[in-house]
């Protein structure tokens, strides 16, 4: 037991221990330890008082209180408050009541304000009696302004050290594991310490630490201070020429590693990330602190740069993207955090959306949100914080222009939806739970143009249904494995009255998921396609491991492009599809039988799907209380040929028991930071 024991002069008493064990329990912090006192706001903690002479006499005997956060305590901020004890707890406010009956032995309950600002509190009792502790904020307290009422979702968005992050295209979303590990040893510390670090603590600590009060302001912070645009913030963001001085963003598999770096490397930024690594790292912060909290992905995300709600590409006569601020992306993640929201009207309080990547500049400096979900899906975009931003990635339409050779540019018929299949992990199961309709109504419905008014989308009332007459899809097979040779397919419907002659363009390159395009990986130009009235034409492409192989990115994509003139209309349409290549399954055995405290091993397994030797092989693994916070790599030292087995056996030792994910990384030459996990119940 760890005993925090002090002589109260004034009062002949000692503060016989904090019970941290049975407080850290009792208000769900025991994750984080027990050799320190960590509670929750708005509810009540215990500590146990030996009276060295006489007895604890109610009413006669008196205790003067003095809670205390950050540099400048002061009662006007909220961040001093000053108590003496009452007959009963009262839960709405800082007080403190006894709860024994009249000895020597005194248990003192004690319990903080609902609204109290989060942080670390020194707490004197008497002149000279005191204790250290850290709150948190508390969504299991009705009071607080986290609160959430289920319980499952409360184990899901708050208690859970790890999760699923989809990646992917629309068309064939990824569910990548990640270890969140949010009660580690230190990262509550480091999370403290990146609220400290930030710009408007280091000018006014004595404000900041008042504002720590509202989960508002502190998701706002975060979702400045995990990128390092504009402060001493964790990440800094790299999405093009390579990850030199750093790692690639596919490297990470949790936020434990990269919050132990900034903190280690005296706050430096840890290089590198991309939006999923950012929306992780602010979710276990988010959770860690107490707010409920999850990863969303949004596939088709719109970048406006200038909020027009617009978003215009330009390509050029092969149906290549030519590169500009305002991109699609293939998909984009931020954060969603729970809190209500009495800065504004009613009925948009629940889940807010912030965006830590850093896109465009707010008030000044890199940070997105928060904003309720409700709101984008209402087009109310007067709705702080960032609500034009946030609806554009959802909503933007986007126009295409083909610029030619000489210089002359001209529309594009181009039919793209943006904000599809918004994704997040399913409550207790990680499964994919389509969340789209918190964002957006059903298309073509009448709330759906309501919300286009609201928001001023013009371009959106104004569309008219596309003409009809010819239409371009590209069809692909389900199997598309890394280091296979396959078909795509353009297919050409010609849904008009008369024959046409057209010309088709077909063209792939690697892209990254933001937008980039790289190289070429097969083209086909064919300057004579006839289609009679109501006529179909299938044009295959075959794409070879020998060509894509050394082009595409570690996001494993390509971009198919069909581009189709109408000689006769001269009109150019053009259809677009990203692929997203799968790569092998990585297997994963345990060996022994999952106990608390007992060595077990992982048995894990990699086929080497391509038609060359992989080598410098290495398999990683990280898990929240299996892994002892630390990642363990195992180098295999030979090369795994073409068809054969990468294997390896790791051991680590469970520290707690319950549901835990095993998160696995396979690294090498050819095949880069391939993900996998396996659920493991550790028995008590």
């Amino acid at each position: 037991q760890h005993e925090e024991i002090q002589t109260l002069i004034n009062y002949g008493f000692l503060i016989r221990h904090k019970r941290c064990e049975y407080n850290n329990m009792d208000h769900r912090t025991d994750l984080n330890g027990t050799d320190r006192l960590i509670v929750r706001r708005g509810q009540p903690f215990s500590i146990s008082l030996y009276l060295r002479s006489g007895t604890y006499q109610p009413g006669l005997s008196s205790l003067e209180c003095v809670a205390e956060t950050g540099p400048q305590p002061s009662e006007q901020y909220g961040t001093r408050a000053s108590f003496g004890l009452s007959a009963n707890i009262d839960t709405s406010r800082w007080s403190a009541a006894v709860t024994s009956p009249p000895g020597d032995m005194v248990a003192l309950s004690i319990c903080s304000a609902p609204d109290a600002p989060i942080g670390r509190y020194t707490m004197t009792l008497g002149r000279s009696g005191r204790i250290e502790f850290i709150l948190l904020f508390n969504p299991w307290c009705p009071g607080d302004s986290v609160y959430m009422d289920n319980q499952q979702s409360l184990a899901e968005y708050v208690l859970s050290q790890d999760g699923i992050i989809f990646q992917g295209s629309h068309g064939h979303p990824i569910p990548t594991p990640w270890n969140f590990g949010q009660f580690e040893s230190g990262i509550l510390d480091i999370c403290l310490r990146v609220l400290d670090m930030n710009p408007r603590c280091l000018n006014n600590p004595g404000k900041d630490c008042s504002g720590r009060r509202n989960p508002i302001y502190v998701s706002r912070v975060l979702s400045a201070m995990v990128n390092c645009n504009d402060d001493r913030g964790v990440l800094l963001g790299k999405w093009t020429d390579g990850y030199e001085g750093g790692v690639s963003p596919m490297f990470w598999r949790g936020s434990v590693e990269i919050l132990r770096n900034w903190s280690t490397q005296a706050c430096q930024p840890v290089r590198y990330g991309q939006c999923w690594v950012f929306a992780a790292v602010a979710c276990s912060i988010s959770r860690a602190l107490g707010i409920p909290c999850r990863v969303v992905t949004n596939y088709l995300s719109a970048h406006d740069t200038n909020s027009n709600l617009v978003i215009e590409t330009y390509i050029d006569e092969n149906g290549d993207l030519i590169r500009s601020r305002e991109m699609i992306w293939n998909y984009h993640c931020w954060v969603e955090s729970w809190m209500t929201r009495p800065d504004l009207k009613p009925d948009f309080n629940g889940w807010q959306a912030s965006d830590p990547t850093p896109q465009e500049k707010s008030e000044g400096v890199y940070c997105c949100g928060p904003v309720p979900v409700r709101a984008i899906k209402e087009g109310e975009l007067t709705f702080k914080y960032d609500a034009p931003f946030v609806f554009a990635e959802v909503n933007a339409d986007v126009t295409s222009f083909m610029k030619k050779k000489d210089g002359s540019i001209s529309k594009v018929t181009y039919t793209t939806t943006v904000g599809q299949k918004i994704s997040t992990k399913s409550v207790g199961s990680d499964a994919r739970e389509d969340i789209t309709h918190l964002y957006k109504y059903p298309e073509g419905s009448d709330e759906e143009r309501e919300a286009f008014r609201k928001a001023n989308h013009q371009n959106k009332l104004l569309q008219q249904q596309q003409n009809q007459g010819l239409h371009v899809a590209i069809k692909v097979t389900s199997d598309m494995k890394k280091g296979c040779d396959f078909d795509v397919y353009a297919v050409v419907t010609n849904n008009t009255q008369s024959e046409k002659k057209c010309r088709l363009v077909f063209g792939s390159c690697a892209v990254s998921y933001n937008g980039f395009l790289g190289g070429n990986c097969g083209f086909k130009d064919l300057l004579n396609v006839e289609l009679s009235p109501g006529g179909e034409r299938r044009v295959p492409l075959r794409l070879n491991y020998s060509k894509y192989g050394g082009l595409i990115t570690e996001d494993n994509l390509i971009r198919l492009a069909v581009l189709l003139l109408d000689y006769s209309t001269k009109e150019t349409i053009l259809t677009v599809r990203n692929i997203v290549l799968e790569n092998p399954e990585i297997k994963v055995r345990i060996l022994g039988e999952p106990k608390e405290n007992r060595k077990l091993a992982a048995e894990i397994t990699l086929q080497n799907p391509l038609p060359e030797p992989l080598e410098n092989c290495c398999f990683s693994i990280e898990g929240a209380n299996l892994t002892g916070g630390c990642v363990i790599s195992e180098k295999l030292g030979s090369p795994v040929g073409p068809g054969e087995d990468a294997k390896v056996k790791i051991y680590f030792t469970p520290t707690h028991f319950g549901l835990r994910k095993l998160v696995v990384d396979f690294d090498s030459n050819k095949l880069c930071h391939v993900k996998g996990y396996r659920n493991v119940i550790i028995g008590k």
